[in-house]
Formats: structure tokens, sequence, C-alpha cells
């Protein structure tokens, strides 16, 4: 059993059809896990449902050895964060220093311990030097970042990115993946990342696809990628650094198991050291 353990889950907004029909799927503790699907799929109703902001109608959600209900509710929210699409909608204090803070003055953290915690959770987001600015002057891949070390500063076990970059420009959307890498590499969090970002679920550890409100295909960005034709059926693509790669393969040049474009442009440095 993982971390998250989600079990013949089942979900619907009104009577007419189910939003989510019999979905399961683990994701282990310390892996960035990914789930992936077209508009409509119902990807980020799962998230609200293991979050605890919807309540399911079938089936079971087990985080961290707790069911979710409503005696463990309160227990379960304190393990998780969660970071939605618009982080206008994110934003309580006049500076970023105080939407930080929020979080932690609700839970009586004492003033003294509490400069510490804000400063150590913007510098892990790149936003020390902006503590004293007000965010409606920041661009949206920072106020991201700052509603980010909001939710860090609670310390949870697991952190739920709603599509977090779907509404940032490119600049922004790069710099909240990187973010979200990081964090994963340096903190050893639970990432579960919902998205329509094909090169961020070539950089995750384990990948979810829901089409439909089912569970369609599950298992590592390669596993997922190698089948193009239920890519196509779910109106999905494989990353272009993939489809590069493979090109490279054609022409005779061998490159590692590696999607992302980062881990592309190291393979080729690598092969062109070694020329």
């Amino acid at each position: 059993m993982g971390i998250i353990d989600v079990r013949n889950l089942n979900f619907s907004y009104d009577e007419t059809s189910k939003t989510i029909n019999d979905v399961s799927f683990s994701v282990e503790k310390g892996t960035y896990t990914t789930i992936v699907g077209h508009n409509g799929s119902g990807k980020s109703t799962v998230a609200k449902l293991i979050a605890g902001l919807l309540e399911k109608e079938g089936g079971s959600i087990v985080i961290d050895g707790l069911e979710l209900n409503i005696e463990n509710l309160y227990k379960i929210r304190s393990k998780i964060g969660i970071v939605f699409q618009n982080p206008d909608n994110q934003f309580i204090g006049s500076t970023v220093r105080d939407d930080i803070a929020f979080g932690l003055e609700n839970h009586c953290v004492p003033q003294e311990k509490m400069d510490e915690i804000i400063n150590t959770n913007a510098e892990k987001v790149r936003m020390t030097k902006y503590l004293d600015h007000e965010p409606t002057h920041l661009s949206g891949g920072q106020k991201q970042r700052v509603a980010i070390a909001g939710v860090l500063a609670m310390k949870p076990d697991i952190l739920i990115f709603d599509e977090a970059t779907s509404m940032l420009d490119p600049q922004g959307k790069d710099e909240i993946k990187k973010v979200i890498r990081g964090l994963h590499e340096e903190s050893g969090l639970t990432i579960l990342s919902i998205t329509h970002d094909i090169d961020e679920v070539a950089g995750s550890d384990y990948v979810v696809a829901l089409d439909g409100g089912k569970v369609v295909m599950t298992g590592t960005p390669h596993e997922v990628f190698g089948d193009e034709q239920k890519l196509r059926q779910m109106k999905l693509d494989v990353p272009f650094s993939l489809k590069f790669a493979r090109e490279l393969a054609k022409a005779g040049v061998k490159t590692d198991k590696h999607i992302t474009m980062e881990g592309l442009v190291e393979e080729l440095c690598r092969y062109r050291s070694n020329m």
C-alpha cells in the first residue's frame, strides 16, 4: 500500500453520468506521480477527492494508513498541501511575507519561530527578495511560487498540484516545473501533480492516465509514452524530447532512457564528449 491508495473510487456531479468511474491507483511515498488526461477526464476531480474537498460516492481513499472519512479528515488534511490553478485566488496577505505567514498564524505558531519558517520556505522557491512586495506586483509564476511557499510552511507530507501551471505563460510554467522537480529531489516530498503538460509528465516517476473518468494506463513515463496508439485515442501526444530521441536512434545515435529535454541535452553532451 502506498502513501496514497485509491480503490474503486466513484463520484458524479449529477445523476446523468459518473465523473469518476471505479478508479484505482497507488502513489508510493517519496515519488513524483502525475495524473494526466484531456479536459473532462476527471483528473482534477480525483485531486479534490483525495484532498477531502469533495465527498466520494463509493470506494476508498487511504492516506498514509488513514481511511479518508469524517473522523480522520482533519488529520489527513494536515498531511496534504494543495496548490490550485489560479494563484490570484490563493492570496490572503498584503505582502508575500504576510501570505506565507497566514497558515502559520492559524496554527498559532509563535512569532519568534514564524520568521525562520517564512524565510526558509521563501528560499526554497527563490522568492526571498520579494518577501516585502505586494502580491499584485508579481508575475504569474512568482505568485504561484509564493502559493507553494505558503503550503510548504505547513510541512505537509504530500504536495498536490492541481493544474498549477495551466494559467501561466511559458516562462511561468518553466519556473514552476523547475520548483516542483527541485522540491522532489531535495526534500523527498511525495508529489502528485494533476496536469496536461506532457513535458512535466515525462519528468515524473510514475503516471496515471485518465480518460472518461477511468484509469486507462499506468506506469513509468516510458511505459505510458510507448503506447502511442492509446495516447492518440486519449488526444494526448508524446513529448518532443522523446520524438527527437527516437529520430536520433534512427540515425544511429544511441541515447539513454531520458525523456525530458534536460536529460536529453545531458545525454547528447555526453555523446559529443566521447566522439
